[in-house]
């Protein structure tokens, strides 16, 4: 499906899927539950989700002439981290506007993870006291214009990457690879569980996947708290993607499968309930994640099982987006156990 659109490779190749075993045995082996992990998908930065959009996104970078990538997220964001890595891995300036997503109060937040490893790769980063939105930002539009006022050629990369004109591709292209490695397993997976908040991950996966029938077996677990504005946003990423790949199957809003329970209190903040699923999972499986996103898909995945949501004996695969990062930023829940 992706053979016409040009790729910088960026990744180490097919992310490696594992079988969780002690957290299967956790539920009384009811389901079975794998992870395909994303965030050991690259050398750069610590790899994650964004760095398997950009592959798509780069050729474009880089033949329109630009020096500057520039992008947005929050403090912690992983995506401008992962846009940091790569502009210093081909080369381009990069410059970052950080807004204040997060009601979450550290005195290390601004410090330390995500936005320190941009720090050390001699990213442009700005603060800004904005709040959380996963629409087009003015501070990223000034960004872009300053660039310009300073002589440079930005290369404008959207929050997540996701509302680009190629931020769905990446993830069209896990499905094709996750098809490959159930033949060569021997298995099929009956449901994908994935954190959507911007939305081009969960896009990507149900265009993907839309060619064998699996569309709706995508879980998408919404950690944005707009579920609304978000699931819209993924339906049109969605739909733009399937024109791009010429996808023959029409995608509506009954494709786009959004939990919407596991979000609260607020974008970034974590739950007890998402502190208890971060910490089981570490101690079942010494897999880490985190608190703004996979820390939430992981207890939407934990809720579901127990829930019974899954018919007995499923083949569940959670993609681990990365993310890990940012835990550094909330010591204060963390740094005593």
């Amino acid at each position: 499906m992706l053979d016409k659109f040009e790729r910088y490779p960026l990744t180490f190749g097919p992310t490696p899927i594992e079988k969780l075993d002690r957290l299967s045995m956790y539920f009384n082996n009811k389901v079975s539950i794998f992870a395909k992990r994303e965030d050991c998908n690259s050398g750069l930065a610590c790899g994650g989700n964004k760095i398997r959009k950009l592959e798509y996104i780069v050729p474009d970078a880089i033949s329109s002439g630009a020096d500057t990538l520039v992008s947005i997220g929050g403090i912690q964001s992983n995506h401008t981290r992962q846009v940091a890595a790569v502009a210093a891995k081909i080369g381009m300036k990069c410059h970052l506007v950080q807004e204040n997503w997060v009601p979450y109060k550290d005195s290390a937040y601004d410090k330390v993870g995500n936005i320190m490893m941009s720090r050390i790769m001699n990213a442009d980063v700005r603060l800004i006291d904005e709040g959380f939105d996963i629409g087009i930002r003015d501070s990223w539009i000034n960004a872009i214009e300053e660039v310009k006022a300073n002589g440079g050629k930005p290369y404008p990369i959207p929050a997540g990457a996701s509302v680009h004109k190629f931020g769905g591709l990446g993830y069209v292209g896990f499905a094709e690879e996750v098809r490959q490695q159930e033949q060569e397993m021997d298995i099929h997976f009956d449901y994908i569980i994935v954190c959507t908040v911007t939305g081009s991950t969960h896009a990507g996966m149900i265009v993907g996947f839309a060619s064998d029938g699996r569309a709706r077996n995508v879980i998408g677990i919404d950690a944005s708290c707009t579920p609304k504005k978000t699931k819209a946003q993924v339906l049109s990423i969605a739909k733009n993607t399937a024109k791009l790949i010429k996808l023959t199957q029409v995608l509506t809003e009954e494709d786009v499968i959004l939990k919407e329970e596991y979000a609260y209190p607020e974008y970034g903040v974590p739950s007890d309930k998402t502190n208890d699923a971060i910490r089981l999972c570490a101690r079942l499986e010494g897999m880490i994640t985190d608190p703004v996103y996979e820390g939430k898909s992981m207890q939407g995945l934990i809720d579901l099982v127990e829930n019974n949501y899954f018919p007995k004996g499923s083949n569940v695969l959670y993609a681990h987006l990365g993310g890990v990062p940012a835990i550094n930023g909330y010591h204060q829940i963390y740094g005593d156990v």
